[in-house]
């Protein structure tokens, strides 16, 4: 790892690759950057005065102890991450930051219709292809894998500049290291090359007017049915998915305590493997069981195994005296649709807005779209909003901070996967290629409305949520989190709170929040 460090550190302070592909970069340095204005060439967010960003070699020695090794520091008892742990982070993100803020003022590519175009300048021409060693060069001393990462970031930025024949070259020699059958860098590195050549294609086919061409992408389609598969897959082998059921329902089972009518609006809503533990939770209450009522929000084209698991849901639910109502309305949420009319609500039920995973689909660049569902939601008044999404920024608005935030992210979920199942599992093989790798290539390769994974961090989360006029309600449910991850039987996942929310992470870096909200000024329920 030293020796890395050290050819990582001098790789930056020779213009390390992600700064030094697009040709805004090298004109800056020359002063010429007035001359490039004047051939109608318009930086992103032209400021009076323009500064380089430069990292200190603590800088980049922390982001690659963190991007790695992961290797936080975790209390047991899931309280909040120590100082060393915040300070890795906060380094991480100071070197995410400085990407972002370079690529505000140096990128050189015009942003029409959510993709770039490039200049005249291609990446090859400032000699690219020499900031990045062969492989045979990085087999000397420097670990392959971490070349692999550099790679990427290089290759990155090449697909940003649509230098073309530079990014196939590039994803040629990340081609002979990435594999979906490697150890857990090389697969992921795999899904994110996945990734840049399916954006490539894309912005091969902008057309001279700045609109995209109708155009499809050479990856195989997946079966829903494959889909559902790889997901139920990662829910019992992993606690990603379990943890946030847990959490929401938890949150739903104190906020209804002496309530006796509840409903249950499911937003996108394809599955039911959330509510069995809650109805079990519910028929034991000590005040006897409420009635209650789901009504299923989704989009999902095969609605008769939906309707089928549950009508099983509602006969278990029978069985132990709780009488049960299933309504299912084939659309997505719209402001439209979200009106107490439309969802037949009664009077004397305690209404819950349950979104596993989903709020992040109306997340746009204007946020109008997020805005409008948040204050449809509130107008019906809910007793409580539960919250599970990824922690993560993948809805930067520029794409190199937002490809090296990603891959952050996905290393850390590879890690885990590789930690929890064998190298060669089917299982963990139909995961990551058939739920993870879609993400992935989702967040890396299209932008616009086709841009659907556009995670974020909880205190983003929070911000849009206190403005909608709701306020967080902290969980209480950590010593049931701590004993659901006894059951994977694998030391590396780690829980941790932060206002309010419940943070899911591996080796200490988030990667899932689950939150409950309560409209402002409305009485504590628990």
């Amino acid at each position: 790892m030293e020796g890395f460090n050290g050819w990582l550190y001098e790789s930056f302070n020779h213009d390390f690759a992600i700064r030094r592909f697009c040709s805004a970069r090298v004109e800056l340095e020359q002063g010429e950057l007035g001359d490039a204005m004047n051939n109608d060439v318009e930086p992103f967010c032209p400021d009076d005065e323009i500064s380089t960003p430069h990292l200190a070699a603590s800088e980049v020695d922390d982001f690659v102890d963190s991007f790695i090794n992961m290797d936080y520091d975790v209390d047991d008892d899931g309280d909040d991450k120590d100082d060393r742990n915040s300070k890795k982070q906060q380094n991480f993100h100071h070197f995410q930051d400085k990407i972002e803020a370079f690529s505000i003022v140096n990128d050189d590519s015009l942003m029409i219709e959510g993709y770039e175009l490039e200049m005249n300048s291609s990446c090859e021409d400032l000699g690219a292809n020499e900031m990045v060693p062969s492989i045979e060069e990085a087999s000397h001393g420097v670990d392959q894998g971490l070349h692999l990462v550099h790679l990427l970031l290089a290759c990155a930025e090449a697909v940003g500049c649509r230098d073309i024949h530079l990014a196939t070259s590039m994803l040629s020699q990340i081609g002979a290291s990435a594999t979906p059958l490697g150890d857990s860098l090389q697969r992921v590195s795999y899904c994110f090359a996945t990734g840049l050549k399916s954006r490539l294609s894309l912005l091969q086919s902008v057309n001279g007017n700045g609109t995209i061409a109708n155009c499809a992408i050479d990856v195989p389609m997946i079966a829903r049915e494959e889909k559902m598969e790889a997901f139920q897959l990662l829910y019992q082998t992993t606690p990603y998915i379990a943890f946030g059921f847990m959490a929401a329902n938890e949150a739903i089972r104190q906020a209804a305590q002496g309530k006796g009518s509840l409903h249950i609006i499911d937003l996108g809503m394809k599955h039911t493997l959330q509510w069995p533990s809650l109805i079990r939770a519910l028929a034991s209450r000590p005040e006897g069981p409420p009635t209650l009522r789901i009504t299923a929000l989704t989009s999902d084209e095969d609605l008769v195994e939906l309707e089928a698991s549950m009508k099983s849901l509602v006969e278990d639910a029978s069985s132990l005296s709780i009488a049960m109502e299933f309504h299912m309305i084939s659309e997505p949420a719209t402001p439209s649709l979200l009106t107490r009319e439309n969802l037949n609500l009664r009077e004397g039920e305690s209404l819950y807005i349950n979104s596993v995973m989903h709020l992040h689909k109306y997340v746009k660049e204007s946020r109008g779209s997020l805005k409008a569902i948040l204050q449809a939601i509130k107008k019906l008044g809910p007793a409580l909003l539960t919250m599970v999404e990824q922690d993560a920024n993948h809805n930067g608005p520029f794409f190199l901070g937002r490809f090296l935030e990603s891959l952050h992210y996905y290393s850390a979920i590879f890690d885990s996967l590789e930690a929890s199942l064998p190298r060669h599992s089917p299982q963990r093989m139909k995961i990551e290629r058939l739920h993870f790798a879609e993400e992935i290539r989702n967040i890396v390769a299209y932008e616009g409305t086709d841009r659907m994974e556009r995670h974020e961090r909880a205190d983003q989360w929070r911000r849009q949520l206190g403005r909608a006029g709701f306020q967080v309600m902290g969980l209480k449910c950590l010593s049931q989190a701590r004993m659901m991850l006894s059951v994977y039987g694998c030391d590396g996942y780690t829980l941790g709170s932060e206002k309010g929310c419940l943070l899911l992470g591996w080796k200490g870096r988030p990667l899932m929040l689950a939150s409950a909200w309560q409209l402002h000024n409305a009485s504590s329920a628990y």
